[in-house]
């Protein structure tokens, strides 16, 4: 994006990088997307467990968030206890190459 796609929107949220991190920006979200393209389907607790320090009120609100801007599948089982699984979306599946070459520049410049 060239300085002059700034100026024609005039807010840096009205652009398509904004867009962007409006929908994974954050904490989180980038990591909740990790974590399902990693092991495909999980359960609110496994997602919880494996971040550790999220709360539940807070990965509760980001999975809402992602499951609005379409990025995460949300499916009830009617059951008791309830049981529900989340999964990415095609949308989200479409930026794990983005998410792979972060990975790749952690490798190479973590050291």
């Amino acid at each position: 994006m060239s300085m002059s796609d700034f100026e024609k929107k005039g807010n840096i949220h009205e652009t398509p990088f904004g867009y962007t991190m409006s929908v994974i920006g954050g904490k989180w979200k980038m990591l909740i997307l990790y974590l399902l393209s990693e092991n495909q389907v999980m359960r609110f607790n496994e997602i919880k467990n494996r971040i550790g320090t999220i709360t539940f009120k807070t990965l509760s609100t980001q999975l809402k968030e992602l499951e609005a801007a379409g990025m995460v599948n949300r499916k009830e089982y009617p059951q008791i206890p309830p049981k529900v699984e989340y999964s990415l979306t095609h949308k989200a599946e479409t930026i794990l190459p983005i998410l792979e070459q972060l990975c790749e520049w952690g490798e190479e410049n973590q050291k």
